[in-house]
């Protein structure tokens, strides 16, 4: 299925700036505007931005904590009200680009993203830094699809994989490399920096877009709002994640944990049922028909699930195990952060020869080993052998992160490029959201069921069923529950007690995330090449 393109840019009647119909057809580009490589820095560089984020602000949180005098519970606000907003408005954000054009819907989430993040710098209270980070939230969800939209109108099939291979390069390098920034900041800046440095990238973006981006359309782009169809997929989205981000503290056997994973269910069976009697529908549901992007949407949950809830527990393993610095846990992960950047533009090649199948699989396979040798990680572990499982895991992940993508924008058509890419996006946010609430359940249960009894058998005192209650929550994120004033012959054995807990936990946690990527491998088979990746390109001069 071929689509053709029309161009609106920015409203502007110039002839240099419109696109033929026919996207066989390329005509040459005009200057820089719609040069398909300098599109993608354009795009890469607002998209670090949002990435970055989602990782930079964890090394931020006691910084911020200690300033502004938040409890636990408020400091967690900062990442989940960013998350919940993102996830829950991702796939209509890519509406909005489908219906207005990517090139608008990016230049404002950038706008919006950097204006955000300079706000939250200069907020004097938890309350307003929770509500900024949710309108980073928003915004980012604008810009991930309208990238992903831009890149598809702009680059030819055989181009796409490459380009595709390059943006997961610069969202898994800024994913891996945001504990190592954010460490330096913090440490000779200030918490605030971490925010502060999004507003010139955010700025460099916004200039780039302006002169470089071209506002690619489909003739048969949406010309109406699903609203219903927004509220119930928004309704649904936001019960889902809010369980997932709940359930640790209300418990998984809890009724409102339930009652919220049961409203979710409910209002995707509605919003399903009324998108086949609107007559433009949020997201036609025929897309679903296509084995391919399901399997595609499928496998970006699982890779998901995999890689964020395992790297959750590492960085606990690094920084309160092995005691090292926020700086030194990110060096650790270069290995990984540069595997994916060496990895994705070379996948993108691969893909473009031999097809997604293959590479698909193939590192969904080399994830599942990466994630069972990190399974097998102590408290002795020395950094070459931490850095093989970690090279290997970004090895892995790198063509998972191209292909999928892939295969979800390359098999919707033009006309919907914006929504397949919120559906990629939503699927990556739904799975770190299920792999953290999912593993750390895991991890939470080997820590409970285990403590007593390694306690026990040490010879330490024994404690009340407050105190133990007190101590497994400290053991699963690594920290030894030394009361203050203890002998240091007593310390000792606590803390070995609470390392070798939470290593047997983090070991249980890895190998189910391997569970899951050997379930990745087999949904990887059900994929293929993009249908619809011809019906981009239509400008030529690559």
């Amino acid at each position: 299925m071929t689509s053709q393109t029309t161009i609106d840019a920015a409203g502007s009647g110039d002839k240099a700036d419109r696109v033929p119909s026919d996207p066989s057809v390329q005509a040459p580009a005009a200057g820089l505007r719609g040069h398909p490589w300098l599109t993608l820095i354009t795009v890469a560089v607002g998209v670090m931005m949002v990435a970055l984020d989602g990782t930079i602000v964890a090394i931020a949180n006691p910084a911020i904590q200690k300033d502004l005098g938040a409890t636990f519970a408020q400091v967690q606000w900062i990442t989940n009200g960013y998350f919940l907003a993102l996830a829950v408005s991702l796939i209509t954000a890519g509406k909005l680009g489908d219906r207005f054009g990517h090139r608008q819907t990016f230049l404002i989430g950038v706008v919006g993203f950097a204006a955000a993040s300079g706000a939250i710098g200069l907020s004097d209270s938890i309350g307003l830094v929770v509500t900024f980070r949710v309108f980073q939230g928003l915004f980012g969800a604008l810009l991930m699809p309208a990238a992903l939209g831009l890149l598809r109108a702009t680059f030819p099939a055989e181009k796409l994989n490459m380009a595709i291979g390059i943006w997961g390069m610069v969202i898994g390098a800024s994913t891996a490399g945001g504990p190592i920034l954010g460490g330096v900041l913090v440490e000779h800046v200030n918490w605030q920096s971490v925010f502060f440095i999004n507003v010139p990238v955010g700025i460099l973006a916004l200039v780039l877009g302006v002169l470089i981006l071209r506002d690619h359309r489909a003739e048969n782009a949406p010309r109406s709002f699903d609203i219903p169809g927004i509220v119930l997929l928004s309704g649904a989205m936001f019960c889902l994640v809010w369980a997932l981000i709940k359930a640790p503290e209300w418990g998984w056997g809890a009724g409102l944990t339930w009652a919220f994973i049961a409203g979710s269910v409910l209002l995707f069976g509605l919003f399903s049922f009324w998108e086949t009697r609107v007559k433009e529908p949020l997201i036609p549901l025929g897309l679903f028909r296509s084995i391919p992007l399901s399997a595609g949407v499928v496998l970006m949950v699982l890779m998901a699930i995999a890689f964020m809830g395992g790297l959750f527990f590492v960085t606990f393993y690094l920084q309160n195990v092995h005691g090292m610095s926020p700086i030194d846990a990110g060096l650790h992960l270069l290995p990984l952060t540069g595997m994916m950047i060496v990895g994705s533009p070379l996948a993108g090649a691969m893909i473009t020869k031999l097809g997604p199948r293959i590479p698909l699989a193939g590192g969904m396979a080399a994830t599942a080993i990466a994630m069972y040798g990190m399974s097998t990680l102590d408290t002795d572990t020395g950094s070459a052998v931490m850095s093989i499982w970690f090279a290997l895991l970004g090895l892995g992940l790198a063509p998972v992160m191209v292909g999928a993508t892939e295969v979800i924008v390359g098999n919707a058509p033009m006309e919907l490029s914006g929504v397949a890419g919120g559906l990629q996006q939503a699927g990556m946010q739904i799975g770190g959201s299920l792999g953290t609430a999912v593993l750390g359940a895991v991890m939470a249960s080997k820590v409970d069921s285990a403590l007593p009894g390694n306690w026990t058998d040490a010879g330490l005192p024994k404690l009340s069923s407050e105190q133990l209650a007190q101590a497994s929550e400290a053991v699963q994120v690594g920290v030894a529950p030394v009361p203050e004033g203890t002998p240091a012959a007593v310390a000792g054995k606590i803390t070995a007690v609470a390392h070798d807990t939470f290593i047997s936990g983090m070991s249980l946690a890895s190998l189910v995330a391997a569970g899951v990527a050997i379930v990745a491998v087999l949904v990887a088979f059900l994929t293929k090449r993009g249908e619809n990746a011809e019906a981009g390109a239509g400008v030529g001069h690559i």
